[in-house]
Protein backbone atom coordinates (compact mmCIF):
# COMPACT_ATOMS: atom_id res chain seq x y z
CA UNK A 1 0.00 0.00 0.00
CA UNK A 2 1.60 3.53 -1.43
CA UNK A 3 2.02 5.54 1.81
CA UNK A 4 -0.52 8.86 2.09
CA UNK A 5 0.94 11.52 3.92
CA UNK A 6 -1.70 13.00 6.71
CA UNK A 7 -3.15 16.51 5.03
CA UNK A 8 -1.96 18.36 8.19
CA UNK A 9 1.84 17.43 8.32
CA UNK A 10 4.79 19.60 9.37
CA UNK A 11 7.60 17.39 8.62
CA UNK A 12 9.58 18.58 11.68
CA UNK A 13 7.01 17.38 14.06
CA UNK A 14 6.82 14.29 12.16
CA UNK A 15 9.92 13.30 12.34
CA UNK A 16 11.17 14.53 15.97
CA UNK A 17 8.73 15.31 18.17
CA UNK A 18 6.41 12.48 17.22
CA UNK A 19 9.39 10.35 18.97
CA UNK A 20 8.83 12.17 21.57
CA UNK A 21 5.49 10.91 21.96
CA UNK A 22 5.97 7.74 21.72
CA UNK A 23 8.22 7.18 24.61
CA UNK A 24 11.12 7.44 22.68
CA UNK A 25 13.05 10.78 24.03
CA UNK A 26 15.59 9.71 26.10
CA UNK A 27 16.74 7.42 23.20
CA UNK A 28 20.19 8.63 21.09
CA UNK A 29 19.40 10.49 17.86
CA UNK A 30 22.55 12.10 16.86
CA UNK A 31 26.38 10.52 17.93
CA UNK A 32 29.07 13.00 17.26
CA UNK A 33 32.67 13.56 18.49
CA UNK A 34 31.98 16.10 21.14
CA UNK A 35 29.30 13.56 22.27
CA UNK A 36 25.51 12.22 21.93
CA UNK A 37 22.29 13.77 21.43
CA UNK A 38 18.78 12.70 22.93
CA UNK A 39 16.19 13.32 20.98
CA UNK A 40 14.42 14.91 23.74
CA UNK A 41 17.94 16.82 23.93
CA UNK A 42 17.61 17.78 19.76
CA UNK A 43 14.21 18.75 20.17
CA UNK A 44 14.72 21.15 23.00
CA UNK A 45 17.56 22.56 21.03
CA UNK A 46 15.22 22.82 17.85
CA UNK A 47 12.72 24.93 19.65
CA UNK A 48 15.02 27.04 20.82
CA UNK A 49 16.02 27.90 17.16
CA UNK A 50 12.83 28.29 16.59
CA UNK A 51 12.10 30.94 19.32
CA UNK A 52 15.58 32.68 18.52
CA UNK A 53 13.90 33.12 14.28
CA UNK A 54 10.79 34.07 15.38
CA UNK A 55 12.41 36.90 17.71
CA UNK A 56 14.45 37.65 14.20
CA UNK A 57 11.20 38.22 12.70
CA UNK A 58 10.94 35.25 10.92
CA UNK A 59 7.15 34.70 9.62
CA UNK A 60 5.46 31.18 8.02
CA UNK A 61 6.55 30.74 4.58
CA UNK A 62 9.83 33.14 4.28
CA UNK A 63 13.22 31.64 3.43
CA UNK A 64 15.95 30.87 6.35
CA UNK A 65 19.05 29.72 5.17
CA UNK A 66 21.04 27.24 6.95
CA UNK A 67 24.70 27.44 6.09
CA UNK A 68 26.22 25.16 8.98
CA UNK A 69 28.36 21.97 8.83
CA UNK A 70 27.05 19.22 10.11
CA UNK A 71 26.37 18.35 13.80
CA UNK A 72 23.43 19.22 16.24
CA UNK A 73 23.10 22.82 15.72
CA UNK A 74 22.69 21.95 11.40
CA UNK A 75 19.91 20.06 12.81
CA UNK A 76 18.16 21.55 15.47
CA UNK A 77 18.38 24.85 12.86
CA UNK A 78 16.70 23.00 10.11
CA UNK A 79 14.13 21.58 12.80
CA UNK A 80 13.40 25.14 14.56
CA UNK A 81 12.87 26.73 11.13
CA UNK A 82 10.89 23.98 9.88
CA UNK A 83 8.84 23.60 13.31
CA UNK A 84 7.27 28.12 13.04
CA UNK A 85 6.51 27.10 9.41
CA UNK A 86 9.43 28.65 7.72
CA UNK A 87 10.84 27.14 4.04
CA UNK A 88 14.69 25.82 5.10
CA UNK A 89 16.97 26.73 2.03
CA UNK A 90 20.37 24.56 2.73
CA UNK A 91 23.72 26.05 1.34
CA UNK A 92 27.30 25.15 1.46
CA UNK A 93 29.16 28.57 3.50
CA UNK A 94 32.34 26.86 1.20
CA UNK A 95 31.92 29.01 -1.46
CA UNK A 96 32.93 31.86 -3.37
CA UNK A 97 31.79 35.42 -2.72
CA UNK A 98 29.78 35.66 -6.04
CA UNK A 99 28.27 32.28 -4.95
CA UNK A 100 26.73 33.37 -1.47
CA UNK A 101 25.45 36.97 -3.20
CA UNK A 102 23.46 34.95 -5.59
CA UNK A 103 21.82 32.98 -3.41
CA UNK A 104 21.12 35.69 -0.72
CA UNK A 105 19.09 37.68 -3.96
CA UNK A 106 17.88 34.50 -5.19
CA UNK A 107 16.01 32.96 -2.07
CA UNK A 108 15.21 36.59 -0.68
CA UNK A 109 16.36 34.66 3.07
CA UNK A 110 15.31 36.67 5.90
CA UNK A 111 17.47 34.94 7.85
CA UNK A 112 20.45 33.11 7.62
CA UNK A 113 22.58 30.87 10.33
CA UNK A 114 26.12 30.46 9.59
CA UNK A 115 28.75 28.75 12.32
CA UNK A 116 31.59 31.72 13.11
CA UNK A 117 34.59 29.32 12.56
CA UNK A 118 32.93 28.22 8.88
CA UNK A 119 30.88 31.47 7.74
CA UNK A 120 32.92 31.55 4.81
CA UNK A 121 31.81 34.77 2.66
CA UNK A 122 28.60 35.42 4.80
CA UNK A 123 29.37 37.77 7.10
CA UNK A 124 31.00 40.24 3.93
CA UNK A 125 27.99 39.53 1.74
CA UNK A 126 25.12 40.07 4.47
CA UNK A 127 26.24 43.39 4.79
CA UNK A 128 24.86 44.28 1.30
CA UNK A 129 22.31 41.82 0.79
CA UNK A 130 18.54 43.24 -0.14
CA UNK A 131 16.65 40.98 1.56
CA UNK A 132 18.28 39.40 4.40
CA UNK A 133 17.29 41.32 7.67
CA UNK A 134 19.77 39.15 10.40
CA UNK A 135 22.63 36.91 9.91
CA UNK A 136 22.70 34.46 13.31
CA UNK A 137 26.85 33.50 13.55
CA UNK A 138 26.87 30.74 16.10
CA UNK A 139 30.12 31.62 18.28
CA UNK A 140 29.37 35.08 18.82
CA UNK A 141 28.48 35.71 21.96
CA UNK A 142 25.53 37.48 21.63
CA UNK A 143 23.47 35.28 19.76
CA UNK A 144 25.20 32.07 21.48
CA UNK A 145 23.41 34.06 24.73
CA UNK A 146 19.70 34.48 22.88
CA UNK A 147 20.32 31.40 21.94
CA UNK A 148 20.44 29.88 25.63
CA UNK A 149 17.73 31.37 27.02
CA UNK A 150 15.87 30.89 24.32
CA UNK A 151 12.49 28.77 25.26
CA UNK A 152 12.97 25.26 24.99
CA UNK A 153 8.53 25.30 24.36
CA UNK A 154 7.39 26.11 20.44
CA UNK A 155 4.18 25.77 19.31
CA UNK A 156 4.42 23.64 16.33
CA UNK A 157 3.43 25.60 12.55
CA UNK A 158 0.03 23.40 11.49
CA UNK A 159 1.52 23.35 7.65
CA UNK A 160 -0.33 21.54 4.77
CA UNK A 161 1.92 18.68 3.43
CA UNK A 162 1.80 20.71 0.09
CA UNK A 163 2.93 23.67 1.92
CA UNK A 164 7.17 24.50 0.62
CA UNK A 165 9.08 23.04 3.24
CA UNK A 166 12.67 22.88 1.81
CA UNK A 167 14.41 24.45 -1.23
CA UNK A 168 16.67 21.85 -3.36
CA UNK A 169 19.19 22.98 -5.41
CA UNK A 170 19.57 21.83 -8.80
CA UNK A 171 22.33 22.84 -11.46
CA UNK A 172 23.59 21.38 -14.39
CA UNK A 173 27.19 21.83 -15.68
CA UNK A 174 26.58 25.64 -16.49
CA UNK A 175 24.64 28.41 -15.16
CA UNK A 176 23.13 29.29 -11.62
CA UNK A 177 21.69 26.56 -9.64
CA UNK A 178 17.61 26.55 -9.81
CA UNK A 179 15.36 26.02 -6.71
CA UNK A 180 13.80 23.22 -6.59
CA UNK A 181 10.76 23.48 -4.40
CA UNK A 182 10.01 20.46 -2.03
CA UNK A 183 6.52 20.44 0.13
CA UNK A 184 6.25 18.91 3.48
CA UNK A 185 4.60 15.47 2.01
CA UNK A 186 7.86 14.54 -0.30
CA UNK A 187 9.47 14.38 2.72
CA UNK A 188 7.51 11.89 4.22
CA UNK A 189 6.65 10.10 1.47
CA UNK A 190 10.40 9.14 0.38
CA UNK A 191 10.94 8.39 4.29
CA UNK A 192 8.66 5.40 4.27
CA UNK A 193 8.58 4.37 0.86
CA UNK A 194 12.51 4.10 0.46
CA UNK A 195 13.90 4.29 4.05
CA UNK A 196 11.66 2.25 6.05
CA UNK A 197 10.95 0.43 3.16
CA UNK A 198 13.34 -0.66 0.60
CA UNK A 199 16.58 0.07 3.21
CA UNK A 200 14.30 -1.58 6.37
CA UNK A 201 15.97 0.73 8.76
CA UNK A 202 14.88 0.16 12.55
CA UNK A 203 15.36 1.85 15.57
CA UNK A 204 18.88 -0.65 15.96
CA UNK A 205 20.52 1.60 12.93
CA UNK A 206 23.04 3.63 13.08
CA UNK A 207 23.91 6.13 9.96
CA UNK A 208 27.03 7.94 8.28
CA UNK A 209 27.14 9.81 5.67
CA UNK A 210 29.84 10.87 3.68
CA UNK A 211 28.25 13.41 1.55
CA UNK A 212 26.75 16.82 4.16
CA UNK A 213 23.76 17.18 5.03
CA UNK A 214 22.98 20.36 2.57
CA UNK A 215 22.90 17.60 -0.34
CA UNK A 216 19.65 16.26 -0.03
CA UNK A 217 20.58 12.35 -0.26
CA UNK A 218 22.58 12.78 2.86
CA UNK A 219 19.65 14.73 4.35
CA UNK A 220 17.54 12.43 4.11
CA UNK A 221 20.17 9.08 4.19
CA UNK A 222 21.87 10.66 7.34
CA UNK A 223 18.56 12.66 9.22
CA UNK A 224 15.56 12.58 7.73
CA UNK A 225 15.49 8.22 7.59
CA UNK A 226 17.07 7.54 10.85
CA UNK A 227 14.70 10.00 13.11
CA UNK A 228 11.89 8.55 11.31
CA UNK A 229 12.38 5.30 13.42
CA UNK A 230 13.58 6.29 16.44
CA UNK A 231 17.86 5.16 14.89
CA UNK A 232 20.23 7.81 15.09
CA UNK A 233 22.83 9.07 13.13
CA UNK A 234 26.28 9.73 13.08
CA UNK A 235 27.61 13.23 12.10
CA UNK A 236 30.93 15.28 11.90
CA UNK A 237 31.53 18.65 10.53
CA UNK A 238 34.93 18.16 8.75
CA UNK A 239 35.34 17.25 4.78
CA UNK A 240 34.71 13.28 4.24
CA UNK A 241 38.14 11.62 3.61
CA UNK A 242 38.83 8.26 3.76
CA UNK A 243 40.52 7.61 7.01
CA UNK A 244 37.68 9.51 8.57
CA UNK A 245 35.45 7.31 7.22
CA UNK A 246 36.69 4.53 8.09
CA UNK A 247 37.86 5.84 11.86
CA UNK A 248 34.38 7.06 12.43
CA UNK A 249 32.84 3.20 11.44
CA UNK A 250 35.17 1.73 13.94
CA UNK A 251 34.32 4.55 16.84
CA UNK A 252 30.44 4.74 16.14
CA UNK A 253 29.39 1.14 14.46
CA UNK A 254 27.12 2.06 11.86
CA UNK A 255 24.82 -0.49 10.51
CA UNK A 256 24.45 2.15 7.25
CA UNK A 257 26.91 3.80 5.34
CA UNK A 258 25.82 6.38 2.61
CA UNK A 259 28.55 7.01 0.22
CA UNK A 260 29.07 8.49 -3.74
CA UNK A 261 31.51 6.35 -5.91
CA UNK A 262 34.48 9.19 -5.25
CA UNK A 263 34.46 7.91 -1.86
CA UNK A 264 34.16 4.02 -2.97
CA UNK A 265 37.25 4.65 -5.11
CA UNK A 266 39.11 6.31 -2.34
CA UNK A 267 38.38 3.66 0.58
CA UNK A 268 39.07 0.72 -2.14
CA UNK A 269 42.29 1.75 -2.78
CA UNK A 270 43.45 2.89 0.58
CA UNK A 271 46.75 1.27 1.48
CA UNK A 272 44.87 -0.19 4.58
CA UNK A 273 41.49 -0.98 3.47
CA UNK A 274 41.28 -4.76 3.76
CA UNK A 275 42.72 -3.87 7.45
CA UNK A 276 40.11 -1.79 8.37
CA UNK A 277 36.82 -2.93 10.43
CA UNK A 278 33.59 -2.10 8.24
CA UNK A 279 31.74 -5.38 9.91
CA UNK A 280 29.48 -3.54 11.81
CA UNK A 281 27.73 -2.42 8.42
CA UNK A 282 24.68 -4.21 6.94
CA UNK A 283 24.53 -2.33 3.93
CA UNK A 284 25.72 0.76 2.15
CA UNK A 285 24.34 3.37 -0.27
CA UNK A 286 25.80 5.10 -2.93
CA UNK A 287 23.79 7.81 -5.40
CA UNK A 288 24.88 10.97 -6.98
CA UNK A 289 26.73 9.17 -9.96
CA UNK A 290 26.35 6.33 -11.82
CA UNK A 291 28.68 3.92 -10.24
CA UNK A 292 31.04 1.99 -12.32
CA UNK A 293 31.08 -2.12 -12.42
CA UNK A 294 34.51 -2.55 -12.05
CA UNK A 295 34.92 -0.20 -8.28
CA UNK A 296 31.94 -1.76 -7.60
CA UNK A 297 33.78 -4.98 -8.41
CA UNK A 298 36.77 -3.95 -6.23
CA UNK A 299 34.38 -2.97 -3.13
CA UNK A 300 32.64 -5.91 -3.16
CA UNK A 301 36.34 -8.09 -2.88
CA UNK A 302 37.51 -5.67 -0.58
CA UNK A 303 35.03 -5.33 2.15
CA UNK A 304 31.47 -7.63 1.46
CA UNK A 305 29.72 -5.16 2.15
CA UNK A 306 25.81 -4.93 -0.05
CA UNK A 307 26.27 -1.79 -2.13
CA UNK A 308 23.10 -0.15 -3.60
CA UNK A 309 23.50 2.09 -6.18
CA UNK A 310 20.76 3.94 -6.72
CA UNK A 311 19.24 7.24 -8.78
CA UNK A 312 17.36 10.18 -7.34
CA UNK A 313 16.79 13.79 -8.18
CA UNK A 314 16.16 17.05 -6.11
CA UNK A 315 12.66 17.23 -8.39
CA UNK A 316 12.29 13.73 -6.61
CA UNK A 317 14.07 14.44 -3.86
CA UNK A 318 15.47 10.96 -3.27
CA UNK A 319 16.34 8.07 -4.70
CA UNK A 320 13.05 5.85 -7.02
CA UNK A 321 15.44 3.50 -8.44
CA UNK A 322 17.72 1.30 -6.36
CA UNK A 323 19.31 -2.44 -6.16
CA UNK A 324 18.11 -4.11 -2.85
CA UNK A 325 19.77 -5.81 -0.28
CA UNK A 326 20.43 -9.32 -1.09
CA UNK A 327 19.96 -8.20 -4.80
CA UNK A 328 22.80 -6.10 -5.97
CA UNK A 329 23.60 -6.11 -9.86
CA UNK A 330 26.19 -4.39 -10.42
CA UNK A 331 26.79 -2.12 -13.24
CA UNK A 332 23.05 -1.29 -12.80
CA UNK A 333 20.78 1.12 -10.69
CA UNK A 334 18.22 -1.43 -9.44
CA UNK A 335 14.88 -1.47 -9.52
CA UNK A 336 12.03 0.83 -9.05
CA UNK A 337 12.00 1.78 -5.39
CA UNK A 338 7.60 0.83 -4.56
CA UNK A 339 5.35 3.52 -4.42
CA UNK A 340 7.44 5.59 -7.46
CA UNK A 341 6.35 4.55 -11.66
CA UNK A 342 9.18 4.53 -13.92
CA UNK A 343 9.29 4.88 -17.93
CA UNK A 344 11.62 5.00 -20.39
CA UNK A 345 10.23 7.30 -23.25
CA UNK A 346 11.57 8.94 -26.23
CA UNK A 347 12.09 11.96 -27.48
CA UNK A 348 8.13 12.21 -28.51
CA UNK A 349 7.42 10.89 -24.80
CA UNK A 350 6.72 7.50 -26.58
CA UNK A 351 7.57 4.19 -24.46
CA UNK A 352 10.68 2.30 -25.81
CA UNK A 353 10.56 -1.36 -25.42
CA UNK A 354 12.79 -2.99 -23.10
CA UNK A 355 16.55 -2.89 -23.91
CA UNK A 356 16.61 0.14 -26.03
CA UNK A 357 17.79 3.72 -24.60
CA UNK A 358 15.22 6.76 -23.48
CA UNK A 359 14.55 9.65 -21.81
CA UNK A 360 13.58 8.94 -17.71
CA UNK A 361 10.05 9.57 -17.01
CA UNK A 362 9.25 9.27 -13.02
CA UNK A 363 6.07 9.60 -10.96
CA UNK A 364 5.50 9.37 -7.28
CA UNK A 365 4.57 10.99 -3.95
CA UNK A 366 7.52 13.13 -4.04
CA UNK A 367 7.55 15.42 -7.24
CA UNK A 368 8.76 18.96 -6.40
CA UNK A 369 6.10 21.73 -7.08
CA UNK A 370 8.25 23.78 -9.43
CA UNK A 371 11.59 24.77 -9.69
CA UNK A 372 11.79 29.02 -8.23
CA UNK A 373 11.15 31.76 -11.29
CA UNK A 374 12.06 29.52 -13.50
CA UNK A 375 8.63 29.38 -15.42
CA UNK A 376 9.72 27.48 -18.76
CA UNK A 377 11.74 24.92 -17.22
CA UNK A 378 8.84 23.87 -14.83
CA UNK A 379 6.68 23.19 -17.41
CA UNK A 380 9.41 21.42 -19.52
CA UNK A 381 9.95 18.84 -16.89
CA UNK A 382 6.56 18.51 -14.65
CA UNK A 383 4.21 17.41 -17.43
CA UNK A 384 1.04 16.19 -15.03
CA UNK A 385 2.32 13.70 -12.29
CA UNK A 386 5.37 13.10 -14.23
CA UNK A 387 8.66 14.41 -13.58
CA UNK A 388 11.08 14.16 -17.16
CA UNK A 389 14.53 14.06 -16.28
CA UNK A 390 16.97 14.68 -18.30
CA UNK A 391 18.80 11.25 -17.92
CA UNK A 392 19.00 8.28 -20.30
CA UNK A 393 18.28 4.86 -19.03
CA UNK A 394 17.93 1.72 -20.46
CA UNK A 395 15.40 -1.19 -18.75
CA UNK A 396 16.12 -4.78 -19.15
CA UNK A 397 13.31 -7.78 -19.12
CA UNK A 398 13.64 -8.06 -14.92
CA UNK A 399 12.82 -4.57 -14.56
CA UNK A 400 16.96 -3.06 -13.61
CA UNK A 401 17.77 -0.04 -14.64
CA UNK A 402 21.20 0.92 -16.57
CA UNK A 403 22.09 4.72 -16.42
CA UNK A 404 23.69 5.54 -19.79
CA UNK A 405 24.23 9.54 -18.33
CA UNK A 406 22.26 12.70 -19.41
CA UNK A 407 21.00 13.22 -22.58
CA UNK A 408 23.05 16.70 -22.89
CA UNK A 409 25.95 14.23 -22.54
CA UNK A 410 24.92 11.69 -24.81
CA UNK A 411 27.04 11.00 -27.89
CA UNK A 412 25.93 10.07 -31.48
CA UNK A 413 29.13 8.10 -32.84
CA UNK A 414 29.33 7.04 -36.30
CA UNK A 415 25.09 7.07 -36.46
CA UNK A 416 25.40 5.25 -33.01
CA UNK A 417 24.47 6.14 -29.50
CA UNK A 418 27.73 5.65 -27.15
CA UNK A 419 26.95 6.00 -23.39
CA UNK A 420 30.28 8.34 -21.73
CA UNK A 421 29.61 6.27 -18.69
CA UNK A 422 29.86 2.80 -20.48
CA UNK A 423 33.66 4.00 -21.42
CA UNK A 424 34.70 5.50 -18.52
CA UNK A 425 33.56 2.56 -16.71
CA UNK A 426 36.16 0.36 -19.23
CA UNK A 427 39.04 2.77 -18.79
CA UNK A 428 38.43 2.42 -14.84
CA UNK A 429 39.40 -1.16 -15.17
CA UNK A 430 43.05 -0.19 -16.47
CA UNK A 431 45.54 -0.54 -13.90
CA UNK A 432 46.85 2.77 -14.17
CA UNK A 433 43.56 4.91 -14.50
CA UNK A 434 42.40 6.51 -11.09
CA UNK A 435 39.65 8.51 -12.83
CA UNK A 436 37.91 9.26 -16.01
CA UNK A 437 35.39 11.19 -17.93
CA UNK A 438 34.18 10.90 -21.42
CA UNK A 439 32.74 13.83 -23.41
CA UNK A 440 32.06 14.45 -26.92
CA UNK A 441 34.04 17.43 -29.06
CA UNK A 442 34.13 18.45 -33.18
CA UNK A 443 36.59 17.33 -34.59
CA UNK A 444 38.28 19.00 -37.90
CA UNK A 445 35.65 17.38 -39.75
CA UNK A 446 33.14 18.55 -37.50
CA UNK A 447 32.15 15.22 -36.34
CA UNK A 448 31.47 14.43 -32.47
CA UNK A 449 34.25 12.28 -31.30
CA UNK A 450 34.88 10.83 -27.86
CA UNK A 451 37.75 12.14 -25.49
CA UNK A 452 38.86 10.99 -22.29
CA UNK A 453 39.90 12.77 -19.50
CA UNK A 454 41.91 10.43 -17.70
CA UNK A 455 44.04 11.12 -14.05
CA UNK A 456 46.35 8.35 -13.75
CA UNK A 457 47.28 7.18 -10.67
CA UNK A 458 50.05 7.65 -8.34
CA UNK A 459 52.14 4.78 -9.27
CA UNK A 460 51.43 5.18 -12.68
CA UNK A 461 51.94 9.00 -13.47
CA UNK A 462 55.51 9.34 -12.79
CA UNK A 463 56.45 6.64 -15.39
CA UNK A 464 54.31 7.09 -17.95
CA UNK A 465 55.35 10.94 -17.87
CA UNK A 466 58.11 10.09 -20.61
CA UNK A 467 55.60 8.56 -22.94
CA UNK A 468 52.01 10.49 -22.72
CA UNK A 469 51.26 9.27 -26.36
CA UNK A 470 52.35 5.45 -25.86
CA UNK A 471 50.35 5.15 -22.74
CA UNK A 472 46.81 7.31 -24.95
CA UNK A 473 47.49 4.72 -27.67
CA UNK A 474 47.19 1.75 -24.97
CA UNK A 475 44.32 3.16 -22.96
CA UNK A 476 42.59 3.36 -26.92
CA UNK A 477 43.38 -0.01 -27.15
CA UNK A 478 42.39 -1.18 -24.21
CA UNK A 479 38.41 0.42 -24.82
CA UNK A 480 38.78 -1.36 -28.53
CA UNK A 481 39.14 -4.56 -27.08
CA UNK A 482 36.41 -4.42 -24.53
CA UNK A 483 33.50 -2.46 -26.17
CA UNK A 484 32.65 -2.38 -29.72
CA UNK A 485 34.90 -0.46 -31.89
CA UNK A 486 33.20 2.77 -32.42
CA UNK A 487 33.12 3.61 -28.91
CA UNK A 488 37.19 4.09 -27.97
CA UNK A 489 38.33 7.64 -27.33
CA UNK A 490 39.84 9.60 -30.56
CA UNK A 491 41.52 11.74 -27.75
CA UNK A 492 42.84 11.28 -24.35
CA UNK A 493 44.07 13.77 -22.49
CA UNK A 494 45.58 13.01 -18.87
CA UNK A 495 44.70 15.71 -16.29
CA UNK A 496 45.83 15.76 -12.35
CA UNK A 497 41.81 15.72 -10.92
CA UNK A 498 38.63 16.09 -12.92
CA UNK A 499 36.63 19.35 -12.74
CA UNK A 500 33.56 19.25 -10.37
CA UNK A 501 30.68 21.17 -10.08
CA UNK A 502 29.40 23.25 -7.04
CA UNK A 503 27.33 19.50 -6.31
CA UNK A 504 30.28 17.48 -6.77
CA UNK A 505 29.71 16.31 -10.01
CA UNK A 506 31.97 16.35 -12.76
CA UNK A 507 31.89 19.57 -14.69
CA UNK A 508 31.97 17.65 -18.59
CA UNK A 509 31.49 21.43 -19.92
CA UNK A 510 34.31 22.36 -18.86
CA UNK A 511 36.11 18.94 -19.92
CA UNK A 512 35.29 20.04 -23.29
CA UNK A 513 36.99 23.18 -23.58
CA UNK A 514 40.29 21.19 -21.76
CA UNK A 515 43.29 21.52 -24.66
Amino acid sequence: MVFDPPVQLNIADWLLDARIREGRGERIALRTDRGEWSYNGLSDLANRFGNLLLEAGVEPEQRVIVALPDGPEFAAALFGALKIGAVVVMVNPAQPRDAIDYFLDYTRAKVAVVARDAAGPFPEAAGTARYLKRLLVLGDPTVDKALESASTVLETFPSHRDDPAIWLFSGGTTGRPKAVVQPHRSYAFTTVAYGQGLLGLTEDDVTLSVPKLYFGYAMGSNLFFPLSVGASAVLFPEPATADAVFDRIERHKPTVLITVPKMVHLMVDHPAAKERDLTSLRIATSAGEALPVELHRKWDETFGVDLLDGLGTAEMWHVFLSNRPGSVRRGTLGQVVPGFEVEVRDEDGVPVPDGEAGMLWVKGGARAIAYWQRQERTEQAFRGDWYVSGDMVVKDADGYFTYCGRADDMLKVGGKWLSPKEVEGCLLGHPAVADAAVVGVTNDSGLTVPRACVVLRAEAAGSADADRDGLAAELQAFVRERLEPYKYPREVVFLDALPRTHLGKVDRAALRSVG
